[in-house]
């Protein structure tokens, strides 16, 4: 079977392959022994790592601080063909670059082979400068190609970043939800074992749940304890490794039945300037079993009680000078950005208009977006759409994560009507880079060989944006002026109903005027949403203040 084969999930369930998919030959194999090495849950003193190995095997882990010396060792420990198993090299020194190897034989058999040496960073010091990456909707289990992905993972790999998020729809489950059996859910899970070793034996790798990724609380709590949703979890914690709540990592520590135990799907930690926050949009507790619905929507439960309850205390104590918070989708199952993040459970507001927060969520001090507002949170990083997007609304950036691997590169084009600005075809993923006082977020593309030309080039970037003070250079009155507000974009212009103002950074402070062409004011505002949908038609100034720097922008209204 050649590599460059799409994994079809419905030709599997067919011809009912479970097992001969597990070894696709693919250059991403570490080598003609070790299946894979999977970094995760990186800390400031411990790293771990998910070894599997396609025959049985003793191995352990060397490592150190200067390439090709290797001061600690793990001990020797036992691997059974085709399990991983999970080994933590600690007593690392924090804001560290540390090499390792793997060494490695069959079981009672002579000498130890070497791996390759590979590399990783213990967690960054505050005043320190990282980069992250961020990927979503891989779908190879359908429509996505493996050798674009394969492309795309080498991409990653020349950023060198300290870890990737991935923001799910990563092992496509919940396509024949009732009649799938743990072999099947185990298969589409270890098949990405050696894709992601060739790269992310260096690169921590985080997962958070999109909705095909089969652990949504509709199917835990229907069918258990022999359904995907338990089987999803059990399969996904054996073969790679989330964080769990401890001293470094806050998170989800309600412990689940069936043999789940804690289910690592929702968790916190700060990296250098920044606190990451996944969450998880399917499990949750609820007031009521009809809220439990195969797709939510309207007010049907997302976060729960308990996760808000936890997001709100994290962005509340954070003192990292960003926040970034990562989600497949901000509400239920419905396409865009900040447009459906002004309704329900996310803004609180009916379709009407009218805010039902308090009937719908007693005992939560207001809606997800507000909380992100309050708290400072930069941007939210959401997956699902499979289009790139970038949206401010208030202080929030929304960006929707592209497709990994879409060989068309539009597929996900149908969906960006529900977007309102600076929305781009795929393929591609979001590099980010973190520094005291700044964040630049690029949209990276990947392409296939045969695509590339004169116009696409693999591992362009296609869009850029940055948060923060970035620029030290000012104007001697201390605020920097931007071309004359050349970067600040408002649209759609003529516009009927609503302007969207989309600054160049992400300013905490700024005051917007809709001005008439005889100087009188129509409106005055501090959200970059804004709504003219009473204002009489004509041609209007914007005048846009920052602590920063000031734009005038022309609009026109046009009913």
């Amino acid at each position: 079977m050649n590599h460059h084969n799409k994994l079809n999930f419905s030709e599997v369930i067919r011809a009912g392959i479970f097992i001969t998919i597990f070894y696709i030959s693919s250059s991403c194999a570490v080598n003609a022994q070790i299946n894979s090495i999977i970094l995760g849950r990186p800390t400031d003193t411990s790293m771990t790592a998910s070894i599997m190995f396609d025959a049985n095997s003793d191995f352990y882990l060397q490592y150190g601080t200067q390439s090709g010396i290797y001061t600690d060792s793990t001990i020797v420990s036992t691997a059974a063909s085709g399990v991983p198993v999970v080994v933590d090299m600690g007593n690392l020194s924090p804001d560290t670059k540390y090499y390792y190897r793997a060494k490695y034989r069959a079981s009672g058999a002579g000498a130890f082979s070497a791996s390759p040496e590979y590399s990783f960073r213990t967690q960054r010091a505050a005043n320190g400068t990282f980069v992250f990456t961020v990927e979503a909707d891989e779908h190879l289990y359908d429509y996505g190609d493996p050798t674009l992905y394969q492309i795309a993972c080498n991409n990653v790999a020349q950023d060198k970043p300290d870890f990737m998020i991935s923001l799910g729809d990563f092992f496509g489950d919940d396509h024949y939800p009732f009649t799938i059996t743990s072999a099947q859910v185990d298969s589409l899970r270890r098949v990405y074992r050696p894709r992601l070793g060739s790269v992310y034996n260096s690169i921590p790798f985080f997962i958070c749940q999109g909705n095909h990724d089969g652990e949504k609380m509709y199917y835990l709590d229907t069918l258990s304890p022999n359904n995907l949703g338990t089987w999803a979890t059990l399969w996904r914690k054996f073969y790679y490794a989330n964080p769990e709540p401890n001293r470094f990592y806050s998170g989800n520590n309600i412990a689940e039945g069936n043999g789940i135990g804690l289910p690592d799907d929702y968790y916190a930690y700060t990296w250098g300037s920044a606190l990451f926050v996944v969450l998880d949009a399917y499990r949750f507790d609820c007031d009521s079993a009809s809220d439990i619905v195969a797709k939510p929507n309207g007010w049907n439960w997302t976060l729960g009680q308990t996760q808000y309850n936890w997001l709100q205390n994290t962005l509340q104590h954070s003192t990292a000078k960003f926040k970034f918070v990562f989600i497949h989708h901000p509400l239920g199952e419905e396409r865009g950005g900040i447009v459906p993040a002004q309704y329900f459970e996310w803004g609180g507001k009916e379709r009407n208009g009218n805010n039902t927060f308090a009937t719908h969520r007693p005992g939560w001090a207001m809606p997800v977006h507000d909380l992100l507002k309050t708290y400072g949170v930069n941007i939210l990083f959401q997956g699902h759409d499979h289009v790139f997007a970038h949206e401010i609304m208030d202080s929030v950036t929304y960006q929707e994560v592209p497709m990994m691997a879409d060989p068309t590169y539009i597929k996900g084009m149908v969906n960006s009507s529900a977007y309102t600005a600076d929305t781009f075809e795929n393929s591609g993923y979001v590099r980010v880079t973190v520094s005291p006082s700044c964040v630049k977020v690029d949209y990276v593309k990947n392409y296939l060989p045969q695509d590339t030309g004169a116009v696409n080039h693999n591992k362009e970037v296609k869009f850029s944006y940055t948060i923060g003070t970035c620029d030290t250079t000012v104007a001697p009155n201390g605020i920097r002026n931007i071309a004359d507000g050349e970067s600040v974009r408002v649209f759609p212009n003529p516009t009927r109903d609503m302007l969207t103002v989309l600054f160049p950074d992400n300013p905490k402070n700024y005051q917007i005027k809709m001005i008439d062409a005889l100087g009188e004011i129509m409106l005055e505002t501090n959200n970059n949403y804004v709504d003219v949908s009473t204002v009489p038609d004509g041609i209007y100034f914007l005048n846009i203040e920052t602590d920063r720097y000031s734009a005038i922008k022309k609009v026109i209204v046009a009913h």
